[in-house]
């Protein structure tokens, strides 16, 4: 959703009008579930994806329709059998594609898209509210931290259970889509090497906010780490000087030496942190668990630690590790078990 945002802000803000097209619901096999956006500019060149193949094909055409008529509309895609022999598609199901048309010359468009760019850099859950009239237009508001911060005019009365973890579509004369549109947490990156290099770019496009913390000037810059919300220079013996670790917060430490993890990692298990990463071998690791029990830590702090760090998928280079940590940091937000 951050670089969605960022992205219709930029857009905007240099005179091009934007279709933005946005899986509201989907049932059944379909390539891309509720959330999925897409936005497709005037000379029909798009960015992001709702799922690909024929249905994206289409999707792309009905939205340089839109640039013409300047009018947002909800389209429903049948990927029934019959359906989907027609479009060539494998998946089937139902997908509702909100087409929405934001106007670069329209002050509310641009005042909505510069307060989500804003609402996605702060450090606390808010949410995207959509309301889709009878005739397809629709309004935009945000939601934060117990009411509208945009879009005062939409309707709030029964919207007790609106604002979870995950999208709601709520069908009827007046539709509304809720999704998240930003979540309070930082994944900390303790060590600016190349696997934090390499991790942060892929971190930044699945919805994780990066901060790299480094002791060495040189491995601050932020050209070093596409998609990062900031770099930290400081001691890795006083993080807290720093930064303050709540529990919303990931923590994933590789710093250049084992001192230095072990010195982080200690700090760490004395925060709510909701995930706590270590990189290093399995013979460091017993060491580390057998230094931190001579150091008072128990088993349940222990057993907080992600060590080794990431997914055995048999990683062996920096952009492959850097998967296998993006694949356990994606299983540890959606709560699986084991993650």
């Amino acid at each position: 959703m951050r670089n969605t945002i960022k992205a219709l802000c930029d857009f905007l803000e240099k005179g091009q009008d934007v279709v933005l097209c946005s899986v509201v619901a989907a049932s059944g096999s379909t390539p891309r579930g509720a959330g999925a956006k897409m936005m497709v500019l005037a000379d029909g060149s798009a960015t992001g994806t709702i799922g690909g193949g024929a249905v994206e094909h289409r999707a792309v055409e009905l939205a340089t329709r839109v640039h013409q008529d300047k009018g947002s509309f909800v389209e429903q895609f049948d990927l029934s059998d019959s359906a989907k022999a027609d479009l060539g598609m494998i998946c089937g199901g139902n997908t509702t594609v909100y087409f929405q048309y934001f106007a670069c010359d329209d002050p509310q468009a641009l005042a909505f898209a510069r307060m989500a760019a804003q609402q996605v850099e702060a450090n606390e859950d808010a949410w995207l509210i959509t309301e889709i009239a009878e005739d397809g237009q629709g309004a935009m508001g945000i939601y934060a931290d117990g009411g509208l911060v945009f879009g005062q005019g939409i309707a709030l009365e029964e919207s007790g259970n609106w604002f979870g973890s995950g999208s709601l579509y709520i069908p009827g004369k007046i539709r509304y889509y809720i999704e998240p549109l930003s979540r309070k947490g930082r994944a900390y990156l303790f060590g600016g090497g190349h696997v934090s290099q390499a991790l942060v770019p892929v971190i930044a496009k699945i919805g994780f906010v990066p901060v790299v913390y480094e002791d060495r000037e040189r491995f601050c810059d932020l050209d070093l780490f596409p998609g990062a919300l900031a770099t930290i220079q400081g001691s890795f013996e006083e993080i807290g000087d720093k930064i303050t670790l709540e529990a919303s917060d990931y923590a994933i430490i590789m710093t250049r030496g084992h001192m230095a993890d072990y010195a982080v990692l200690e700090q760490v298990l004395r925060t709510p942190a909701t995930y706590i990463g270590l990189i290093g071998s399995r013979r460091k690791i017993a060491k580390t668990h057998e230094k931190l029990r001579a150091a008072g830590f128990g088993d349940g702090d222990i057993a907080r630690i992600h060590n080794p760090i990431g997914l055995d998928i048999g990683a062996e280079t920096p952009d492959e590790i850097a998967i296998s940590i993006a694949g356990e940091l994606i299983a540890h937000r959606a709560g699986k078990a084991g993650a």
